[in-house]
């Protein structure tokens, strides 16, 4: 019986969990117990930036990297079959791009006392237009993975930014 619990376990972490709608994509992100840790929207606006709103819980007190990993897979309990970071034009972490980013890296975000944590980006690196050579849900999609610690925005690839302590795949959803 806890073969099967484990086997139901580790079946729900790695599948898609995407719901799309017109130009938009809500991603469930869990922890590394398998906890709910909030939800990733991503909306391709009008512009050609995307828009991402995070809402983190049971997340811990304190400042968090977020970064888009190359693999649409979150095998608990540390995310390492996530890849590393997103990062198709190849930019150095910190150097080439004046906002310390790669392709794959997003602001910080700040979670309260309260274990909860909100915060919107809007970025011109990515996009959800699959033929885009940037495009998060392309061949199979892509993660999001918050970090244990802040992204120092310099240190290349990691930004020094810790444990993978939560995880959702990016896909786009089939029809």
């Amino acid at each position: 019986m806890r073969i099967l619990a484990a086997a139901l376990v580790a079946c729900l972490m790695t599948a898609p969990a995407v719901a799309r709608s017109n130009d938009s994509l809500t991603v469930h992100l869990k922890n590394s117990k398998g906890q709910d840790a909030g939800t990733a929207k991503f909306k391709q606006l009008k512009d050609g930036r995307v828009e991402i709103k995070l809402s983190l819980k049971n997340i811990y007190f304190g400042e968090h990297a977020v970064h888009i990993h190359e693999h649409p897979v979150c095998d608990a309990p540390d995310f390492k079959g996530a890849g590393g970071h997103f990062n198709p034009s190849g930019r150095e972490h910190g150097l080439e791009n004046p906002k310390g980013h790669h392709n794959g890296d997003l602001p910080n975000i700040s979670v309260g006392e309260d274990h909860m944590g909100e915060a919107t980006f809007k970025v011109d690196y990515l996009s959800l237009d699959p033929s885009a050579s940037n495009s998060i849900v392309a061949n199979g999609g892509t993660a999001i993975v918050i970090h244990e610690h802040a992204d120092d925005m310099k240190t290349d690839p990691s930004g020094e930014a810790g444990n993978r302590i939560a995880c959702g795949v990016i896909t786009e959803p089939k029809p």
